[in-house]
């Protein structure tokens, strides 16, 4: 009987008392979330090319 009521009162939520996006709101969200996942690689990719340059020139000191 708990699960029954459960899943009605879920199902309610979600059909009468979210607020869903629109199809415009979820383009411009999955936009923001590809730049900014581009732009966190770009940052990595720059740190260890930086880093693995730094570390070829430390260790070619004691060579």
């Amino acid at each position: 009987m708990k699960l029954k009521v459960y899943l009605q009162e879920a199902y309610d939520e979600l059909v009468h008392k979210v607020t869903w996006p629109t199809w415009k709101e979820l383009q411009n969200s999955a936009l923001v979330v590809m730049v900014a996942s581009f732009i966190i690689s770009l940052m990595i990719f720059i740190m260890d090319f930086s880093f693995e340059n730094i570390m070829d020139f430390v260790y070619g000191l004691f060579y």
